[in-house]
């Protein structure tokens, strides 16, 4: 994600931040733009310091102080590019339920970040009302009463609230043998499972999809049932990023999904802060890299090359703090080829054709030799 600062005082932002710490300067994202903008009040509307050409008006969710989007002042839509998504929202009257509901919109809004910043399609249920996108956020009706699950079904994504009290979702990853668990994860790994059904109509694009990932048509219950109940193959993390992904196919690409944009919105964050690595070690260049690039532009060789020294050194530091692994994984050689795959249908979503690598570049030149490979207790 890009760093943000205020137009009048120059004060960093978060890209949550509703006023400026500085100056006391409300606060509006302007998602055409992609900036966060210092405002001025002009009667029942704004006027923003980064586009002086337009003026604008809050998100309708702003009231719930949940969305710090804006909309242009002359536009008929009064929620956000998106909230006007959102299908289902929790009962307010319900006093829980609504910091909770901000937890989870402040998740589902980094995901919009990425996916107006990849160029991907994302139509509403009204702009299509067969492939629209739309979110439901669910709480179960009474203590006793199953809980609400959490996944997609053509285009309608449903995140559970529960999702958001940290303590049920902490005891949910060790429940599930997880070593990540978030909001912004759940969103990632749902939002690719809407993707795969927009992307992989034709036959052949079918066809590709199966050369990397599987048959598709495996029974998917049967499979699931199986996972649960046996686990993971021992060899899994040669081929996927998790050992749930390893239990089919779609949830293998869904995992994978999840993990690219992990990779492209946390590598932006290192560039926006100028970020180079030059560790005091035997093999320093190994583990040097200089994270000056737009990773959503980028190859994916470029990623690599970035990600794997970065990820090393962010796992130093929590250990130094006594913390766990902040990346709790491990990239094998074939969870790179199913990366290479993804970037590529993303890449062309935004109209640029990649060229497919030989193997993409021997995995990444053997994972630099294995020097720069996050380590992770298993």
């Amino acid at each position: 994600m890009k760093l943000f600062e205020c137009q009048y005082c120059q004060q960093p932002l978060y890209f949550e931040s509703e006023t400026c710490d500085s100056c006391g300067r409300r606060l509006g994202y302007l998602p055409e733009l992609g900036v966060m903008s210092a405002l001025e009040p002009d009667g029942d509307r704004w006027n923003a310091l980064a586009d002086t050409a337009n003026r604008y008006k809050f998100c309708e969710n702003n009231a719930h102080e949940v969305c710090n989007w804006m909309v242009l002042a002359d536009s008929p839509e009064t929620f956000c590019v998106g909230c006007r998504h959102n299908r289902t929202i929790p009962n307010l009257e319900v006093p829980e339920n609504l910091p909770r509901w901000r937890k989870i919109e402040i998740a589902k809004h980094r995901l919009f970040y990425t996916i107006l910043r990849l160029y991907l399609p994302h139509p509403t249920r009204t702009e299509d009302p067969e492939r629209g996108l739309a979110f439901d956020f669910l709480a179960a009706p009474a203590p006793s009463a199953p809980p609400v699950l959490t996944g997609h079904a053509e285009g309608l994504i449903t995140l559970s609230l529960a999702e958001a009290d940290d303590s049920e979702r902490e005891r949910q990853r060790h429940a599930m043998g997880e070593p990540y668990r978030t909001l912004l994860g759940h969103f990632r790994h749902e939002i690719a499972h809407y993707y795969w059904d927009l992307l992989f109509r034709d036959p052949q694009d079918l066809q590709e999809f199966r050369k990397v990932f599987g048959n598709e048509q495996e029974d998917y219950g049967a499979a699931l049932k199986q996972h649960y109940e046996k686990g993971a193959p021992l060899n899994w993390p040669q081929s996927f990023v998790t050992a749930y992904a390893s239990s089919h196919p779609w949830e293998d690409f869904a995992e994978t999904w999840a993990h690219y944009f992990h990779m492209v919105d946390t590598l932006e964050t290192a560039n926006a802060f100028g970020m180079h690595l030059r560790p005091k070690v035997a093999k320093s260049s190994e583990l040097a890299t200089n994270i000056d690039f737009n990773p959503h532009t980028a190859s994916l060789e470029r990623i690599i090359d970035a990600w794997l020294p970065l990820t090393f050194a962010m796992n130093s530091i929590n250990r130094s703090m006594g913390l766990s692994d902040l990346y709790p994984f491990v990239l094998g050689p074939g969870v790179i080829l199913k990366l290479s795959f993804i970037h590529a249908r993303i890449r062309a979503c935004a109209g640029h054709e990649v060229a497919h690598d030989d193997a993409t570049r021997a995995v990444i030149a053997g994972l630099k030799r294995g020097a720069a490979q996050p380590v992770t207790e298993q």
